[in-house]
């Protein structure tokens, strides 16, 4: 391209530069057209491979190439304009042509980590293993963040701004922002916090005893945690809160409690030793409860309507649903026995007593 021109200008024909520019446009679409024929081939082929990283090249390379292919070619056409107009914008044009190299390189890395975390979070979906979506999240962010600061560094470099006093100078600037964005940066740490601790990841069921903060995660950020309601509603936590408060993750039980007081009628205070031990059979005998765990039932207290024994055991399921369902069926066996046993289970009653007196002191 460069030696046609060079010969165009020797031959002295510059009224022909309208024709350079239709030379530069016919080659640029001509090269367009290479590259997408190519790259269409190539995404066919990566298919049938098994790799995903000639996939992720492919998806991540096709439309930064595509988009330098167009702006190298206007960079071009601008010289051809500004050589025939003898225009002082000529001197700028190479400074467009390296910003534009610089961000298509950005781009494509960009694209590059985009894609990668999405192949690999398939990739494991498909095999069946457990999938770490914060990990794969924060290394995609902070890598996000890497190219980002070094395509903004590189760009102010190529437009002739001095990186190394933008340093120097946010020495001292820097505090000056600390100090008005300390809730920003509160809140970045926070999240670092989060990624590298992992008190909670994605999907997790998370409350905190200090705070109204209670359901699923559904995202987490550098400047704070998406949580779902359990009435459906969206909560946005400020990731800082997290360093702050006492948090529980029920997520991660390995059991389910259940512990009730149940009350036999004072009558029936001789079957309560009975009662008691077969209710503890029927606990380390159930399918669903856990006889490693602590297995507790005893008579427990001497209350105003009744006599009562209560039942301390674990479920083997962690599932709110499921539990619910082995929570019903343990107290339904436990009122079968009290049943069997001839009691009943009391309910608060008074019992009046009236006094026999002399009829003459009425």
């Amino acid at each position: 391209m460069d030696d046609l021109i060079s010969e165009i200008q020797a031959m002295g024909i510059k009224e022909l530069w309208v024709i350079k520019e239709i030379v530069i446009l016919i080659t640029t679409i001509c090269v367009h057209f290479g590259f997408s024929f190519f790259f269409s081939k190539l995404t066919k082929a990566s298919k049938h491979t098994n790799t995903i990283w000639d996939d992720v090249f492919v998806l991540a390379a096709r439309k930064p190439i595509n988009l330098a292919v167009w702006l190298i070619g206007i960079s071009i056409a601008l010289v051809v304009l500004g050589q025939h107009y003898n225009s002082p914008l000529l001197e700028y044009v190479a400074m467009f042509r390296e910003a534009v190299i610089v961000i298509c390189l950005a781009w494509f890395s960009w694209n590059l980590i985009s894609e990668a975390s999405v192949r690999f979070l398939e990739q494991d979906e498909l095999k069946g293993e457990e999938v770490d979506h914060t990990t794969v999240d924060a290394l995609s962010k902070l890598g996000h963040l890497v190219v980002m600061i070094a395509a903004v560094l590189t760009l102010m470099q190529t437009f002739g701004f001095s990186v190394s006093g933008l340093l120097a100078a946010g020495g001292i600037g820097g505090i000056a922002i600390g100090f008005a964005a300390k809730d920003l940066i509160a809140n970045f740490f926070g999240g670092f916090t989060i990624y590298t601790d992992r008190p909670f990841v994605v999907g997790d069921w998370v409350r905190s005893p200090d705070k109204d903060i209670e359901g699923i995660v559904e995202k987490i950020s550098w400047r704070y945690t998406q949580i779902r309601r359990f009435n459906k509603n969206l909560l946005y936590v400020p990731n800082a809160v997290f360093t702050t408060v006492a948090l529980e993750n029920p997520s991660r039980m390995t059991n389910r409690r259940i512990k009730e007081t149940i009350g036999i009628r004072y009558e029936d205070i001789a079957e309560m030793a009975g009662i008691v031990e077969d209710v503890k059979a029927m606990l380390k005998n159930h399918d669903e409860i856990d006889n490693e765990a602590v297995l507790i039932v005893n008579f427990n207290a001497f209350n105003a309507s009744s006599i009562d024994f209560f039942i301390y055991t674990m479920t083997k399921t962690i599932a709110w649903a499921e539990y619910h369902v082995v929570k019903q069926d343990v107290l339904l066996k436990i009122a079968d026995i009290i049943t069997q046993h001839g009691a009943e289970i009391a309910f608060p009653t008074r019992t009046l007593h009236i006094e026999q007196g002399n009829p003459e002191q009425r």
